[in-house]
């Protein structure tokens, strides 16, 4: 019961990203201008889309298919999150630019920040999801911090 407890809290928080993206995103960075053209152009739901798969993904790649006994410690986990606030901000920005630059804007300093800032809510969607899904791996249900 706890573990569908917890994987109903998870997917209800990741709907909450999903619905409220730009009120969750505008409290990290939130330039005026920019965040208009963000709001208008729909990009904050594309960022919270890519930062909740990647999540998920990541996530779901470390406890169902690397699931190895080796790979069971908490420095293993922490390199996969590592990985993904490096990884997601970079797709996000690249995603925005290519937005941005087809409307003939130049949000080049924007965009940085805003990727910048956007690493927490990815290593939170992160950690909501690892511990969403954990209980079900046969061999690393106790990474990161143990029952």
């Amino acid at each position: 019961m706890k573990n569908l407890i917890c994987l109903g809290i998870g997917v209800l928080l990741t709907i909450i990203l999903l619905v409220f993206p730009a009120y969750i995103y505008e409290v990290l960075y939130s330039p005026t201008e920019f965040a208009n053209e963000m709001y208008n152009n729909d990009c904050y739901f594309m960022v919270a889309l890519i930062t909740a798969i990647a999540a998920w993904g990541a996530a779901s790649v470390f406890y169902y298919v690397i699931n190895s006994v080796r790979f069971s410690r908490w420095y293993n986990w922490l390199t996969v999150l590592g990985v993904l606030v490096v990884i997601i901000p970079v797709v996000n920005f690249f995603y925005l630019d290519g937005v941005f630059y087809e409307l003939g804007m130049d949000f080049t300093h924007d965009e940085v920040n805003f990727s910048i800032s956007s690493i927490a809510i990815v290593a939170v969607m992160y950690v909501i999801a690892s511990f969403s899904i954990r209980w079900w791996s046969s061999n690393c249900r106790h990474t990161p911090i143990p029952e």
